[in-house]
């Protein structure tokens, strides 16, 4: 371990995001060395009865994305191995409460924290068989998600499975706001509301997540007394240093949605112009031993700075500005509320939205209807209209929400074409398949003529 009077923080993040970067920088402001744990450098080497931890720190912030991993028992279990070398902003344990979402239900209402009425049961047949308890309209969630993933409206006719895929899933009700649904973000840092901005779903779509559209404004200023406690709280009863936490109202008063242990800020610094990145290293210089001015704190918060922190280490694999490359086809899994499948998929970067063949949207559930679009196929000029469905698709570890197009695909040679609204985030190498098939029937290209 470093000398104390002269602590490192060391950031714990092998993704390449805004809000790692700020923070490392934060620390490096603040006047303290900053360490970024990424797989280009981070070694656990035990040896002759010692475990010493490459870079060392004095305290690591755990900004692992847990939520987008296929296998989040993985970061999870990387973040224990270095929480038992080194004190953690934001433990394993705590985190992994927040990131299964109803063990968060669980951990708040036993504090007292009030929670939306949910039910998650093992069996098929226990969940579908309380489906009515929750009126004509519940939400039906995956146990871990994030940006909105994961997550439908689900009508009283719906039929739910205890597994969407892999996942296990619950029943959560339905809290109606306004025409257009609205939560609130709030920002808590040690016990501390930094911030805290609303979110409006816009649109056709429900969620209200940033990711997915949603328009936010400050309501830090005016953030009720009440709702600041209980972000309070609920950050407290799960066991978290920091955290995003969702508070919607309802009928009879306030609501914790989720308390998300690495939240992302880019949005509430755009919405706020408060940086959470300044406490948080802070807090983690405070719990090595330094210290910190309040004032300086607060006046590098007024920034958001996302440029490369200096202990980013070299050689860089791969950056945020240099998308992963799939093929021409790729074996992706699709999800739906009944199940999974893993199928073959066709990139076509000349359609604006994905599309899923009838047959395997049944299939899997896609669920309700939100809206019906036309697309130009082909040489039909005039478009055909189509239904539109939320899709989970599963790429390589990453998870993307889509809003899909659901036709008859089949007498094409794949169920699922990957549109723009996917490829977006990756390169695409048309001479990589995955099927290996040395033919290609499949020419269709389609462009939505409306969105």
């Amino acid at each position: 371990m470093t000398d104390a009077t002269d602590p490192t923080i060391g950031v714990l993040s092998l993704h390449t995001s805004k809000e790692s970067k700020a923070i490392c920088n934060a620390v490096s402001a603040l006047g303290y060395e900053a360490e970024w744990l990424r797989a280009e450098n981070t070694a656990i080497d035990v040896r002759e009865g010692r475990a010493v931890l490459e870079p060392d720190a004095d305290v690591i912030v755990n900004r692992l994305l847990l939520s987008k991993q296929e296998q989040p028992a993985e970061g999870l279990g990387l973040a224990a191995t270095i929480a038992n070398l080194r004190p953690m902003l934001n433990p394993p344990g705590p985190t992994l409460t927040a990131t299964y979402k109803f063990a968060t239900a669980t951990a708040l209402a036993e504090a007292g924290v009030p929670v939306p009425d949910a039910l998650l049961a093992l069996s098929n047949d226990r969940l579908d068989a309380d489906r009515e308890r929750f009126g004509d309209t519940a939400v039906y969630k995956t146990a871990i998600g994030t940006h909105g993933g994961g997550a439908w409206k689900v009508d009283a006719g719906n039929t739910v499975n205890a597994q969407v895929g892999p996942r296990q899933a619950f029943l959560q009700e339905f809290l109606k706001t306004d025409d257009r649904h609205s939560d609130l973000r709030v920002y808590v840092v040690d016990d501390e509301v930094i911030a805290a901005m609303s979110r409006t779903a816009q649109g056709e779509e429900w969620r209200a997540n940033v990711a997915l559209g949603g328009k936010t404004a400050d309501v830090t200023d005016e953030l009720p007394a009440e709702v600041g406690e209980i972000a309070r709280r609920a950050t407290e009863a799960v066991g978290l240093d920091y955290a995003g936490v969702d508070v919607i109202e309802g009928a009879d008063g306030w609501y914790v949605l989720e308390v998300n242990p690495t939240a992302g800020f880019k949005g509430l610094f755009g919405a706020t112009g408060i940086s959470p990145a300044p406490y948080i290293a802070r807090l983690a210089i405070e719990r090595a031993g330094g210290s910190v001015d309040d004032e300086a704190a607060a006046d590098l918060a007024t920034t958001l700075d996302d440029s490369r922190p200096d202990c980013m280490p070299e050689p860089e694999t791969t950056d945020s500005t240099d998308p992963v490359v799939i093929g021409y086809t790729e074996e992706v899994v699709v999800r739906g509320t009944r199940g999974a499948e893993t199928v073959y998929a066709k990139s076509d970067t000349g359609a604006t939205r994905t599309s899923i063949d009838a047959s395997l949207a049944a299939d899997i559930g896609t669920g309700p209807i939100k809206d019906i679009v036309k697309i130009r196929s082909g040489s039909v000029k005039e478009g055909r209209s189509r239904p539109v469905v939320d899709l989970v698709v599963g790429i390589g570890g990453s998870q993307h929400t889509v809003t899909a197009s659901v036709e008859d695909r089949g007498h094409m040679d794949y169920p699922l074409l990957l549109g723009r609204d996917i490829l977006e985030h990756y390169h695409v190498d048309v001479t990589r398949r995955a099927d290996r098939s040395a033919t290609e029937v499949d020419t269709e290209e389609e462009e939505d003529t409306e969105e």
